[in-house]
């Protein structure tokens, strides 16, 4: 059997106390419901991005490949490695510094 509570002349139910809850806790779902529609729509402006963003990539990809680019960089060269005899000869032409090398100057 339902039990009728009486407050300030105003009938209600237990149970339909117990669903409406205080005016905080309507608040707090309120609230609730609000930040949940927001970070749907933030999640739906999310995707759009994310979507323009790969249409861009994908056009900038297209234009490095029609230009002769690309995202790689170029091949570094290793430093030749040169033998006493090579090293020396490279000296007296010049082509070598060893203070540079070492870094005194």
């Amino acid at each position: 059997m339902e039990e009728e509570i009486k407050t300030d002349e105003v009938e209600t139910t237990k149970e339909n106390v117990e669903e409406a809850g205080t005016v905080e806790e309507q608040e707090i779902v309120k609230q609730a419901k609000d930040a949940a529609t927001i970070a749907k729509e933030a999640e739906e402006i999310k995707a759009t991005n994310l979507k323009a963003e790969e249409k861009l990539m994908d056009r900038k990809e297209a234009l490095n490949a029609l230009g002769g680019r690309s995202d790689a960089g170029g091949i570094d060269k290793k430093p030749e490695v040169l033998t006493d005899t090579q090293y020396a000869e490279a000296l007296e032409r010049g082509e070598v510094n060893p203070l540079k090398e070492d870094g005194i100057i």
